[in-house]
């Protein structure tokens, strides 16, 4: 039961992760924490499923962008500006994480996913920002499309902190706050912005991950459990991605982001 439990929560997290550049991540931890004790027959402390999802993260990213990169949709020269604080972020939030009690997670969590979920429904309304970045960048991708957009350093190493640390903290992968910062902010092309920021997540799971096995909290029964299936979901997201529209599963993850957050933000307030 429980293998079968983990080959499903992987297969379906890093399906729907790599499909709209979320990493996967903000799918694992609840499904751990909330479901592993009805699954797995155990409690599954916070601080692991942190540190679990920001391992089983490394192979989901790694298929997604090796998938990518075939189709020619890897932006790398922007992927490492971002990494230049992204990976430091995610060491810091992995290392946070222990000081932090399973209430003031679940709060902290359950807040965070409520307002991605928010920035999932309003991203399709708002148009991308028509700001004259420093950084101008022009990009061909594999159908011969041509993009133009544009970055300032400050404000792209900002973010990638920003992000970088949230991803540690959440063992969320960060994806649900760059792509919308990538399209919005930078202009850049969706398809793009969710190709480079799986390459950006790959480099800072596993920065993560080192901090999180130093501190012994990845449980690598669960994460050899996870890998295959996030393997095969990281490719299949990536396939998707490439061939159709994700607006009717962008909906069914909202509504799942809606309800998940508002259990968690009532158990951080011990109303439920």
């Amino acid at each position: 039961m429980s293998i079968l439990f983990f080959t499903a929560v992987g297969l379906f997290a890093a399906t729907f992760g790599s499909l709209v550049g979320l990493g996967g991540g903000v799918i694992i931890v609840p499904a751990l924490v909330y479901l592993g004790p009805l699954f797995v027959g155990q409690t599954i402390s916070v601080s692991t499923a942190v540190g679990t999802s920001l391992a089983v993260l490394i192979f989901t990213a790694l298929s997604s962008t090796l998938t990518f990169v075939k189709q020619k949709r890897v932006d790398f020269k922007s992927g490492w500006l971002f990494i230049i604080t992204c990976a430091p972020g995610a060491m810091l939030g992995s290392y946070v994480t222990q000081f932090v009690n399973a209430d003031s997670f679940q709060l902290s969590f359950g807040i965070f996913m409520l307002l991605m979920a928010i920035l999932l429904i309003v991203k399709g309304y708002i148009k991308p920002l028509k700001v004259q970045w420093s950084v101008n960048r022009t990009y061909t991708d594999g159908k011969g499309e041509t993009y133009e957009y544009g970055y300032s350093l400050l404000p792209a190493l900002t973010i990638g902190l920003a992000v970088g640390f949230l991803s540690g903290l959440f063992g969320i992968g960060g994806g649900s706050l760059f792509v919308p910062a990538m399209v919005l902010l930078f202009r850049f092309p969706p398809h793009v912005a969710t190709a480079t920021s799986m390459f950006v997540i790959l480099l800072s799971s596993l920065m993560g991950t080192f901090t999180k096995i130093s501190l012994g909290q990845v449980d690598y029964w669960m994460m050899i459990c996870l890998a295959p299936t996030a393997i095969i979901g990281g490719w299949l997201g990536a396939k998707i991605a490439s061939k159709l529209s994700s607006d009717k599963l962008l909906w069914v993850l909202r509504i799942s982001f809606v309800i998940i957050a508002v259990k968690m933000i009532l158990e951080g307030l011990h109303i439920l």
